[in-house]
């Protein structure tokens, strides 16, 4: 939205009228919070060549690997007393593939085809964390083209968007997260899942929610060919 400034019809006569064009945002800081910035920062995400040795903590056994360490924008991002960030994934559920929720095995007689190990429920935490800091996404920032990411464990994922969290100066408020799926039912494994990622996120299991819904028989989450999460995170000023 623009606002137009014109001069009065009475100095047209000698005046050429002039248009000033001020965007709303600029208007409301100028007036409300002179000191604020209205420029937009810009991240650069870059690869050091600092190597991370990585075990994972997840409830699933995996191996320990050699991966570099992505590092945080060189630009700080800008301060503000809290951040919020939404995550999305899904995928296809096929046979021969293990079904990892939140770090947990879950018996199944499917699990979730990806270059990871599927986590459907980490991989949206990890975007959740990374878009509210500002930053790319999970695929930017670990490419499934990849061959060291093969098979990982999806922990290794969260400790370097948790690393990142910390690291700009920000802890978890709080969580809300949102499973879809038609089958198995989650809610034997609910309180190990929320437990498992409390854990990895540092947080206290209060602040972690986890919900899970059918999707009613539609399409391919309601078929049981798929898999998809949701997750809002609240991040606070330390």
């Amino acid at each position: 939205m623009a606002m137009a400034v014109h001069l009065s019809p009475s100095s047209l006569a000698s005046t050429t009228t002039t248009t000033t064009k001020i965007t709303e945002g600029q208007l409301f800081h100028s007036h409300f919070c002179p000191s604020y910035s209205t420029k937009t920062p810009t991240f650069t995400v870059k690869k050091s060549s600092n190597s991370l040795r990585w075990t994972s903590i997840s409830a699933v056994s995996t191996p320990t690997i050699e991966a570099d360490r992505p590092t945080s924008s060189t630009t700080p991002i800008r301060s503000l007393p809290f951040r919020v960030g939404h995550g999305f994934d899904l995928h296809r559920l096929e046979p021969g593939y293990p079904l990892i929720i939140g770090g947990i095995n879950i018996p199944h007689d499917r699990g979730c085809e990806a270059h990871s190990d599927g986590d459907v429920l980490l991989h949206c935490v990890v975007d959740a964390i990374l878009g509210a800091l500002g930053l790319p996404d999970i695929g930017q920032i670990f490419p499934d083209n990849d061959p060291k990411w093969k098979g990982a464990p999806s922990s290794v994922f969260i400790r370097e968007a948790v690393r990142l969290m910390h690291e700009a100066g920000y802890e978890l408020g709080n969580l809300d997260a949102t499973l879809i799926l038609q089958r198995p039912k989650v809610s034997p494994y609910k309180e190990a899942i929320k437990t498992n990622l409390s854990k990895l996120l540092g947080a206290d299991p209060s602040v972690v929610n986890l919900k899970a819904k059918t999707h009613e028989k539609v399409d391919s989450l309601g078929e049981n060919r798929s898999i998809a999460a949701h997750t809002v995170v609240l991040l606070m000023k330390k």
